[in-house]
């Protein structure tokens, strides 16, 4: 894969986990019980990083970065489906819809690791984020299931 290519991948896995730290943010602000605002700060940081960590490979590679989130439809939905859920304040719900959000990050970055035309260089840094989106991920699923437990 072209550099430029590379540089296209990274970048919209960046426009994706910038989504996801948006959504995070929104759920901070509509959570009035408090209850999960520590958990989303958590995991908007952890997104922050690896925002940061894509866009410095983008930058050795040549490229500009993008620095703003795409609102795909998905990812999109997914956060405003979490802030509609927090005017019931169900907890199982607002879990249910992180991980969904979860879930769908996750995908992406499965996806550009399955580039085979990915060069060596930012594939190993798409798998060091990947560690880290794949960990948020089972964070919000042992949340999930320690609600479906209750």
């Amino acid at each position: 894969m072209a550099s430029d290519d590379d540089v296209s991948t990274l970048n919209t896995l960046i426009k994706t986990t910038i989504d996801s730290i948006r959504g995070f943010e929104d759920a901070i602000e509509d959570d009035e019980s408090g209850k999960f605002a520590d958990i989303f700060r958590d995991f908007a940081s952890d997104r922050r990083r690896v925002v940061s960590l894509l866009q410095d490979e983008v930058r050795r590679r040549g490229g500009t970065p993008e620095d703003e989130g795409s609102f795909a439809a998905a990812a999109h939905r997914t956060f405003m489906d979490l802030r509609q859920v927090f005017t019931t304040q169900n907890d199982r719900a607002v879990i249910e819809e992180v991980e969904r959000g979860e879930d769908y990050l996750k995908e992406k970055y499965e996806t550009a690791l399955a580039d085979t035309d990915l060069s060596p260089d930012s594939r190993s840094v798409i798998q060091q984020a990947y560690q880290s989106v794949r960990e948020g991920h089972d964070r919000a699923s042992a949340l999930k299931h320690s609600y479906a437990a209750d």
